[in-house]
């Protein structure tokens, strides 16, 4: 970091590749996108970062997600970086949307992971409920809803059950963290509670000039399939392409896959003319 104005980040991968930024999930930090790093910086030039709030970036977050979106230009304006290839899940999929759509000469192309086209009831009443189990932790309440919102909702049916030994050690990691962690979390959660982002991402799909990619879960219960479609449709030339049975953690649940798709994509967009 040069500054203390400046997010946490690190860059993986030869100099000379051409440059990817990954932008986190909600409870992510960006070392959590190891397996797919460990794909992409064999010949890509890999930045990843935490969104302020989050583990590696501590302080207060914006209240708004274009709040987000100045983070991240500032970040790329301090490292001098050139247009990058951005992918963002879920909450960084939001900022890489609005990135595209405010900063076009920032991004060269845009992949959006379990991704939204607007704040809905249902991902308002879910993140209200996230937010009230974060309260009872910072509270001194215990974790067991928060515990249990996070299995339940984050991860698929098939997931929790081939993996419920290791599921249920996430208690023991969830308890080694800090204070500042949920109060980060509760942060970045309320920045998609505010009136302003309906309209500052109702607009932002038709304002995508670059090559997109959307990609949704086929057993995601945090953003509803048909939103992920109906972003994609709304993104002018934008492909779409589905994950059968993975819950909204994707990045978790099979990054392998996702890695092989997202290579694939950035393939096609080295050779297309």
């Amino acid at each position: 970091m040069s500054g203390s104005d400046v997010l946490g980040h690190a860059i993986l991968g030869p100099e000379s590749g051409e440059p990817v930024l990954l932008l986190n999930g909600g409870m992510m930090s960006y070392p959590a996108w190891g397996p797919i790093t460990e794909r992409l910086e064999e010949s890509f030039r890999v930045l990843g970062c935490d969104f302020r709030g989050q583990l590696l970036s501590p302080g207060p977050p914006p209240a708004t997600l274009d709040g987000h979106v100045d983070d991240v230009v500032r970040l790329l304006d301090e490292l001098d970086a050139p247009p990058q290839h951005v992918l963002g899940t879920s909450f960084g999929a939001a900022v890489g949307l609005l990135l595209a759509a405010r900063h076009p000469e920032h991004v060269r192309s845009l992949a959006l992971v379990t991704a939204t086209d607007r704040v809905d009831e249902a991902l308002r009443s879910g993140t209200e409920e996230m937010r009230e189990a974060v309260a009872e932790v910072l509270a001194g309440e215990g974790k067991d809803r928060f515990l249990e919102l996070v299995v339940s909702e984050v991860y698929s049916q098939g997931f929790r059950t081939r993996h419920a030994t290791a599921l249920a050690g996430r208690r023991e990691r969830f308890d080694r963290l800090p204070r500042s962690w949920f109060e980060g979390l509760d942060g970045l959660l309320a920045a998609l509670q505010g009136e302003a982002e309906l309209s500052s991402l109702a607009g932002a799909p038709a304002r995508v000039a670059c090559p997109t990619l959307v990609v949704l879960a086929g057993d995601d219960r945090v953003i509803a399939n048909e939103r992920s479609r109906a972003l994609a449709a709304a993104i002018p030339g934008a492909e779409l392409i589905e994950h059968p049975t993975s819950g909204h953690a994707l990045v978790a649940e099979d990054p392998e896959w996702l890695a092989g798709v997202y290579l694939e994509y950035l393939g096609r967009l080295e050779t297309s003319p």
